[in-house]
């Protein structure tokens, strides 16, 4: 990957960043990598040379770095901290690092995974918080041999604002504990089994030059187009329609009203992810848009 320096960071964040301490080991793909959309995880692999990435945008990533560094401190008698675990599952090997394990006096053990995120995150649980414990859990269980009974994300809230806290559900301090469901392992064990067949899946078309299966709306954080009816003059929408044809229809009820179209978007697709110039999928999106 090619870093660049737009707004001229200090060489010591340079240096950093250009040092990764991070690795999966031997593991053909990592809990992260598992989550994520086959398609992105097989563009990065071929054009990891290829994409260039300002240091401002891994600041964040830095700081939930340093921040793991940090907590690694306050390690208990009882904590097993950073510890990587593999596994063999249909012919893949899977990893992942796991932030804090805290065992208990009868061994059962309790999973906690630090993320330096945004309020809206945690005002808006992310599923993949559910999926990535869920992994650690089966990694744990399968290759300590020890009963997982918690999960938890301690969320550190980058943009924390005590003047937001009388908005409804808005985190109350600046570090949140969320509580995961922890799944039966039969139910962890055939989620992996499917993400793993995914990616083997997209792997074997990367190497034989065949099409990539492409990411889903929720992949690429899609929003659609919708269609609002408008007060003529007015800033808020009286009714919002995922039709054209709804919205005329409830146009031609009133009087006074215009129709306005908010175009949708692909959201990581246009602002988060590294291999979008590479990605058919992408370019063909924006050529029909464009139409």
């Amino acid at each position: 990957m090619k870093l660049t320096n737009k707004f001229n960071l200090p060489d010591t964040i340079l240096n950093v960043l250009e040092r990764p301490t991070y690795s999966k080991g031997k593991a053909h793909i990592s809990a992260t990598e598992l989550l994520n959309s086959p398609r992105i995880v097989q563009l990065k692999r071929k054009y990891w040379e290829h994409i260039e990435t300002d240091a401002s945008e891994m600041v964040w990533a830095l700081f939930g770095s340093a921040v793991h560094n940090i907590l690694e401190h306050g390690k208990g008698e009882n904590h097993i901290v950073e510890q990587r675990l593999g596994t063999e599952i249909d012919g893949w090997r899977l990893s992942g690092a796991i932030d804090l394990q805290e065992e208990d006096k009868d061994g059962a053990i309790s999973i906690k995974d630090y993320k330096v995120t945004g309020a809206w995150s945690v005002m808006n649980e992310k599923r993949d918080w559910h999926n990535q414990l869920n992994v650690y859990a089966y990694l744990v269980e399968k290759e300590v041999q020890k009963t997982v009974k918690s999960l938890q994300i301690v969320a550190i809230i980058r943009d924390w604002s005590a003047r937001d806290t009388v908005k409804e559900s808005y985190p109350q301090s600046p570090i949140v504990t969320i509580d995961i469901p922890v799944w039966p392992m039969a139910e962890r064990e055939a989620y992996i089994r499917e993400r793993v067949h995914q990616h083997s899946s997209a792997y074997f078309a990367m190497e034989t030059s065949g099409e990539l299966p492409e990411c889903s709306e929720e992949d690429m954080w899609e929003k659609p187009t919708v269609y609002a009816v408008m007060k003529v003059g007015g800033v808020r929408a009286k009714s919002v329609h995922k039709t054209l044809e709804d919205a005329q229809h409830a146009l031609n009820q009133l009087k006074g009203y215009n129709l306005e179209v908010r175009q949708g978007e692909r959201t990581r697709c246009a602002k988060f992810c590294q291999v979008s110039e590479f990605c058919n999928q992408y370019k063909q999106y924006l050529e029909t848009k464009e139409q």
